[in-house]
């Protein structure tokens, strides 16, 4: 359906869940892709994941930490000497586990600030040289594309989760806000928010039972879970040509999860824990 051969595909975060599932489809549509968490095990687990899911693009990982400003510079170099420049940029780096706000410490209020709003500013902005690059090199009608990946915590209120709130708030703002001032240089910028997604790492922390995911599940008015492909298809869709006039959305991928059950999913999944 999509056709992104050749094209330069970086996924922060994208050795696992979400991010991994989205690096995948678009090495599976003829990318090269690199990822890049902390974890240089998990870098390299991910690199032979991409290259049994597509064979014909080059796969590579980098490992730093959004937190770290020189880390990130270093690792777009890394990623530069590799492919020259940026056709993509999925910005999913993330950080969550469940707290009341009275027992929520500052550090840990800070943690995900930092990951999740200041490390994707500190990521985008060592993406934009690259990004304008691959436009000129691209030539007349080329553009560029970052895609976000938010939460439905940025605009629903939800209980154990003030921190990510107030960081995924950040994160859209900063989609609107790049989407204004750098499409002029024909770069879009777009965020997809997911909602609840099986198999993932912040979805089992969040609900570690199976009682608890189909509690979740009854509460989007789809009556399921999301895979993680669904969120794939959405940033394959959003960096394509088909999406070429839309920049600065906020798209939520969640069976429509943020109309109202995702707040009170999480105020029962909040009676789960201790007072």
């Amino acid at each position: 359906m999509f056709d992104f051969q050749g094209k330069n595909v970086v996924v922060i975060g994208g050795t696992s869940g979400i991010n991994l599932g989205i690096a995948c489809a678009f090495a599976n549509q003829g990318a090269n892709v690199a990822v890049a968490s902390r974890s240089i095990e998990k870098v390299n687990a991910a690199v032979d994941t991409l290259k049994l899911s597509g064979e014909s693009g080059k796969h590579i990982g980098v490992s730093f930490d959004v937190r770290d400003p020189e880390a990130v510079a270093s690792g777009f170099a890394r990623i530069e000497a590799e492919f020259g420049f940026i056709d993509v940029l999925v910005s999913g780096a993330a950080g969550n586990f469940p707290a009341r706000a009275k027992d929520l410490s500052v550090n840990g209020f800070k943690s995900v600030m930092d990951i999740d709003l200041l490390g994707s500013f500190q990521v985008i902005k060592q993406a934009y040289p690259l990004l304008i690059k691959g436009i000129k090199e691209r030539g007349e009608g080329a553009s560029a594309n970052v895609i976000q990946i938010s939460a439905p915590q940025a605009y629903v209120p939800m209980a154990l989760q003030v921190h990510v709130c107030a960081a995924k708030a950040g994160v859209d703002m900063l989609t609107r806000t790049l989407a204004i001032e750098w499409g002029v240089d024909g770069i879009r910028v777009n965020s997809i928010v997911p909602g609840p997604i099986a198999e993932t790492e912040g979805f089992d922390r969040l609900a570690p039972s199976e009682g608890l995911k189909s509690m979740i599940a009854g509460s989007v008015p789809l009556k399921r879970n999301g895979q993680k492909q669904d969120i794939a298809n959405a940033a394959l869709f959003l960096a394509s040509d088909m999406a070429s006039y839309i920049t600065g959305t906020i798209l939520p991928v969640d069976g429509g999860w943020s109309l109202g059950g995702a707040g009170a999913a999480m105020d029962a999944l909040a009676k789960h824990l201790p007072k």
